[in-house]
C-alpha cells in the first residue's frame, strides 16, 4: 500500500499534533484582530478629529475639506466626484466624518464586520482616487494602502472577540 502525504501540524515550535491542534491553529482566528484594532481604533480617530475641527468642515478657508477638494479637483481620478463633493463641501466632510466613525466602532466592536470593512474600503478608495490620486510615487499616499488593508476584513469578517460571533453563537444555541 502506498504512503500518502498528509500535512500535519507537527513542528518544533507548534505543541502540538495532528489531534490536539498546535497555538498555530489556536491562534489562526486572532489572525485579523491587530488589523481590525488599528483600522477601527485609526478610523475613530480619523471622524472624530474631523468632526471636532471646525475648520476642516467648512466650505472654504485654512485647512477646509472645500479648499482641499478644489485644490485635488483638477488632478483627481474622478473629477465628477470632486465636484459632487463640492456641491455641498460641508455635508461632504460630514458624511466623510461620520462614515469613518461609524465604519471605526464598528470595526472595532465587530458589528456588521464586513459591512463596515466594505465602507472603510469604500472611503480609502474615494479618498485614493480624488484626494491622494497624484501622489507620486503611488506608494506614498496612505490611501491606498487603507484599501488594501481593509480587503481581509471584507472578506474574513470578525471572528472573534466581537458582537457578531456572540450573535452567530447565540443563534447557533437556540437551533
Amino acid at each position: 500500500m502506498a504512503h500518502t502525504y498528509r500535512p500535519t501540524n507537527y513542528g518544533a515550535l507548534d505543541g502540538g499534533g495532528p489531534v490536539g491542534g498546535g497555538w498555530r491553529d489556536r491562534a489562526q482566528p486572532y489572525a485579523l484582530l491587530p488589523l481590525r484594532i488599528f483600522l477601527g481604533v485609526t478610523f475613530v480617530y480619523a471622524g472624530l478629529d474631523k468632526l471636532t475641527d471646525s475648520q476642516f468642515l467648512a466650505a472654504s478657508g485654512p485647512d477646509s475639506i472645500g479648499d482641499m477638494m478644489r485644490a485635488v479637483r483638477d488632478t483627481s481620478a474622478v473629477p465628477g466626484l470632486v465636484d459632487l463633493a463640492l456641491k455641498n463641501p460641508e455635508g461632504f466632510g460630514y458624511a466623510i466624518a461620520y462614515g469613518e466613525l461609524a465604519v471605526g466602532v464598528g470595526t472595532l466592536v465587530g458589528l456588521l464586520a464586513r459591512i463596515a470593512a466594505f465602507g472603510g474600503a469604500l472611503i480609502s478608495l474615494s479618498l485614493w482616487l480624488t484626494v491622494s490620486w497624484q501622489t507620486e510615487p503611488y506608494y506614498y499616499g496612505n490611501d491606498l494602502a487603507y484599501l488594501m488593508a481593509w480587503l481581509p476584513l471584507v472578506v474574513g469578517g470578525a471572528a472573534v472577540l466581537s458582537l457578531d460571533a456572540m450573535i452567530a453563537a447565540r443563534r447557533r444555541r437556540t437551533m
